[in-house]
């Protein structure tokens, strides 16, 4: 398997490369790709060294999938170039996700939609991942109407800027050379995520209106956003309220959320126990808490959900469709231990 990772030295393309590594993905020879300033330079995985390649280079070397992490302009550019070679691409920028022609893919909720003749496979926003984990099983058995949901968003989803404009107020009394932000992050949070659209909403919120139908495939589940960028390292958490078409008993809830995939239910209030950012940091899975009944509506719920936005929200996800591929032999890819990989991921 010729694995090409583009944009390897960014803060999720090197989560990517971690993720390859821990998940034991069968990577015989690894291609990273990055900007020309970059060409040349030399990374490690799995014990050996590789040459940073151009785009050019990375092409012509034709791998089997190319996991992408390098801005929506460049995927616009490129995806379709490495596509035309035969290469899947798994685009982790907003570049192609609501294209049409495109499918947009969370693995536990709709990896069925994919297709031999998909080479160019969206990977959603990492807010929309993690909601929609827990919304699926939830929207089968009791039919969703509306979901409302408020988010406090890791300064990781920003980038390496961001975080060295947090550690550096944190250690100069709010002040910071680098800014990621308009304003301070340390000790405050910023009601804005993207930029204001003309309907006041923010590009993030609508990405995670828009995106929640179409990998859920219902136009009709109505979601309202807002996204808010507060100063945490560990993983993106969500407050969301939904309301169902069907009444639902809390019990079986529980039940059903227990028994989804890829799902993490941390929920005792009495203990004081439920999902966090610094609890979900570097975890593949999705963490549902606060899980209660909203006794101003009927047939609604409150659920917390938390994630590692690097890993789930971006860098998993994308190793997940790949994993996903080539265990269900989508492509034909050769792959020497595809016996025991797909023993290991199934």
């Amino acid at each position: 398997m010729k694995i090409a990772v583009v944009g390897a030295t960014g803060l999720v393309g090197t989560k990517m490369l971690q993720v390859l590594r821990e998940r034991k993905f069968p990577v015989t020879e690894l291609i990273p790709v990055a900007s020309e300033r970059s060409v040349g330079k030399e990374i490690e995985f799995n014990g050996k060294k590789y040459k940073v390649h151009s785009m050019t280079d990375a092409i012509a070397a034709k791998p089997h999938i190319a996991l992408f992490s390098a801005g929506g302009s460049t995927s616009l550019e490129w995806a379709p170039k490495f596509a035309e070679v035969g290469t899947v691409v798994i685009d982790n920028s907003s570049a192609w996700r609501m294209d049409p022609t495109k499918k947009l893919v969370v693995p536990e909720v709709n990896a069925h939609v994919l297709t031999k003749n998909d080479l160019i496979i969206a990977n959603p926003n990492c807010s929309t991942i993690q909601m929609v984990v827990a919304l699926e099983p939830l929207h089968k058995a009791y039919q969703i109407k509306r979901v409302v949901v408020s988010t406090y968003q890791s300064v990781t989803g920003t980038g390496v800027k961001a975080v060295n404009q947090l550690m550096n107020e944190r250690k100069n009394n709010g002040k910071s050379d680098e800014m990621a932000y308009k304003y301070q992050i340390d000790l405050n949070v910023i009601p804005q995520i993207d930029v204001f659209l003309d309907n006041g909403y923010t590009k993030e919120e609508m990405k995670m209106v828009n995106e929640t139908k179409k990998i859920m495939g219902d136009d009709s589940i109505r979601v309202t956003a807002t996204t808010v960028r507060i100063p945490v390292m560990g993983g993106h958490s969500e407050s969301v309220n939904i309301e169902f078409e069907k009444e639902f008993e809390l019990k079986d809830v529980f039940t059903i959320l227990k028994n989804t995939k890829g799902l993490i239910v941390e929920d005792d209030v009495a203990n004081q126990i439920y999902p966090m950012p610094m609890t979900a940091h570097e975890k593949d899975e999705v963490f549902v808490g606060r899980i209660r009944r909203d006794e101003t509506q009927a047939k609604t719920l409150n659920m917390w959900i938390v994630a590692d936005n690097l890993r789930k929200g971006a860098a998993t996800n994308a190793v997940q469709i790949a994993e996903y591929l080539l265990a269900n032999k989508v492509h034909n890819f050769y792959a020497t231990n595809y016996t025991n990989f797909h023993e290991a991921v199934f």
